[in-house]
């Protein structure tokens, strides 16, 4: 049983790296080890207007694979139609986000899982609400972080500033995910980057994840083992 964090929080080194993937993913695992395990995501921007109400859809397939029944404004506590960074889209759509709306909805969801996995909106550095940042969110909500990247060129950098980011703001970093979010050609890059970043970083990289167009082939095995290096680290 998890007691010690109660959660997760997902970020990634860029939006479109695969963060929904990877949470749903983990969720999948978790459940079948035996864990209760619920998501969160605190803010979902882009989202599509049905019947006059706002559809998260990162957060609907999140809930759909985690197969829990709570209400939609817990788990999702701010959405915006824009497709921009939160603290923009909310300032368009003239909404104030109050960080303590997001930490009493995590609070409440941590109660009643094993775990939790929060996943916030593109970067670490994104604001969330006008100078308050996904770093800043991060920190009230006291969760360790895994960070999803690129397999790429140039992902060594931006890990690593995501991962100095965090360690230079007290956040515990659990380690790095490596997704291959769209269907590239490998490249030497590719096969050097997780040493590379074991080694800068000195932080372990938990798996990667291949190329899959739909979650329902996702890689389960995979997925597992990654789940058990997570818990090994909580």
């Amino acid at each position: 049983m998890v007691t010690m964090h109660k959660g997760i929080f997902i970020t990634g080194t860029d939006t479109g790296v695969g963060k929904s993937f990877v949470a749903i993913g983990l969720m999948r695992a978790f459940k079948e080890m035996g864990l209760s395990v619920c998501p969160m995501k605190p803010v979902e921007t882009g989202c599509k207007v049905r019947k006059g109400k706002l559809i998260p859809a990162d957060t609907v397939k999140l809930i759909n694979a985690a197969n829990v029944n709570e209400p939609l404004d817990l788990i999702n506590p701010y959405r915006f139609r824009q497709p921009l960074a939160p603290a923009v889209a909310a300032e368009v759509e003239g909404v104030v986000i109050k960080k303590e709306k997001i930490l009493s909805a995590c609070k409440q969801l941590s109660k009643r899982y094993d775990i939790t996995i929060v996943e916030g909106a593109g970067g670490i550095m994104a604001p969330v609400y006008k100078r308050y940042l996904f770093l800043d969110l991060i920190k009230d909500l006291r969760l360790p972080v895994v960070i999803v990247a690129r397999p790429g060129l140039g992902t060594i950098n931006h890990t690593l500033l995501t991962i100095n980011a965090a360690r230079s703001n007290g956040i515990e970093v659990l380690g790095v995910i490596i997704n291959y979010a769209s269907e590239i050609k490998k490249d030497i890059s590719m096969r050097t980057n997780p040493e590379l970043i074991e080694g800068l970083g000195r932080v372990p990289v938990l798996g990667t994840l291949p190329f899959s167009n739909t979650l329902k082939k996702y890689p389960g095995k995979v997925f597992q083992q990654i789940a058990k290096n997570i818990l090994s680290c909580l």
